[in-house]
């Protein structure tokens, strides 16, 4: 179970803490303002899968310059920074007059992601390894919550008659603002020697084994759920459950607390019971909660649903994590690293995947096909190492 003493014990735990929930009330805000955008432009679900590929490219074409931005510029600075670009970028997928401009703003948007997310998670283990804290894991939870609060108060908003743009802009100015109170305490992160030493040779992508093919099988499962709940859960409230603007937003916010639950408790768990019981038993979950959504259509089931979804994916990062920086026969950090670049394209670019098939036969028939993943996933757990 989480410890907010430890955070508020620690001004660089706290201030590390507190830039994963301005990252996920920024991604929430985007996942709840996705129908905006889809309704703006007259998109078809396949148009929209496209325009959502957009984002995942400048994640993709991000990720190699992530690591020599942390060895120029620490990894306190470079999670100040990338997260101000963030809070700009993501205000202009929804100000763009047109659809490519809005492509470009969700490429900006996606590259800024990208390196907020690699130097905030530099951030915890810095912290993990070097003041002896035990705080990842919560991070993790503290960004679900973020992502949580994020769509649901965007989805309020905007039921309420506040337009998006506005909407945006103020949040954008909130966040810059926080950044700006972070940058003393952020800096007290002990940054690695080996981090900022030019002649040092991150590790990068190397070719998978068997034992982490099995954990990058896995993660393309959980982070297909995962980028399905963020880019869709909106649209199919909106548009197969019927509901309307104000709670459009509450699908993925109940998915987004629901995992956040899990995650704050997740080192309990994980502890008891073991890393693939934890596997298996959310990949379950999944399942049912996704099964919940596709064949029973009420505003109350897709909730449940969702929220069941958000339990059972929860620890499914987590789990990995761990495990790939355990794969024998790797150098530090390679196995890691390797997932990590599968997982973040599942994550982005799956989605995308979603529309062209919500496009050609219907958006619970793609859910459907999530659905079927998660028993892949079911059936891998019990490989993991």
């Amino acid at each position: 179970m989480v410890n907010f003493s430890t955070f508020f014990r620690h001004k660089a735990a706290l201030a590390t803490g507190l830039t994963f929930v301005i990252s996920g009330i920024i991604f929430g805000t985007w996942a709840a303002l996705i129908p905006f955008v889809k309704q703006k432009f007259g998109l078809d679900e396949a148009q929209l899968g496209m325009l959502l590929l957009a984002m995942p490219a400048g994640v993709t074409l991000m990720n190699p310059f992530s690591v020599p931005l942390l060895n120029r510029f620490g990894a306190a600075n470079t999670t100040l920074w990338s997260l101000g670009l963030a809070a700009i970028f993501f205000v202009l997928p929804i100000t763009m007059p047109t659809v490519w401009l809005v492509a470009i703003a969700l490429f900006t948007a996606g590259m800024a992601f990208s390196s907020a997310n690699v130097a905030m998670n530099t951030c915890a283990s810095l912290l993990e390894n070097r003041a002896g804290l035990r705080i990842f894991s919560s991070c993790h939870g503290l960004w679900s919550a973020g992502a949580m609060t994020g769509a649901a108060l965007a989805g309020t908003a905007t039921g309420w008659g506040v337009p998006p743009i506005w909407y945006v802009c103020l949040l954008a100015l909130i966040h810059l603002t926080m950044a700006w109170r972070l940058k003393k305490p952020l800096r007290q992160v002990p940054d690695d020697p080996q981090t900022s030493s030019p002649g040092q040779k991150a590790s990068g992508f190397v070719l998978p084994n068997k034992a982490l093919w099995t954990l990058i099988l896995i993660s393309l499962c959980t982070n297909l759920t995962e980028g399905t709940m963020a880019d869709w859960s909106a649209v199919y409230m909106r548009e197969v459950v019927g509901s309307g603007e104000a709670v459009a937003g509450w699908g993925f916010a109940t998915y987004a607390f629901l995992m956040a639950s899990g995650r704050f408790l997740g080192d309990e768990l994980i502890a008891r019971f073991g890393g693939k019981t934890v596997l298996r038993a959310g990949g379950m979950i999944v399942a049912t909660g996704l099964l919940l959504i596709i064949f029973i259509q009420t505003k109350i089931a897709a909730l449940a649903g969702f929220g069941l979804v958000g339990a059972g994916v929860s620890l499914g990062a987590p789990v990995l994590y761990a495990a790939s920086a355990r794969v024998p026969g790797m150098a530090k950090g390679a196995g890691l690293a390797t997932m990590n670049t599968f997982a973040m394209i599942s994550f982005m670019g799956g989605p995308a995947i979603i529309g062209f098939l919500a496009k050609a036969f219907s958006l619970p028939a793609a859910f459907g096909v999530v659905a079927l993943f998660s028993g892949l996933w079911i059936w891998k757990s019990g490989k993991v190492i």
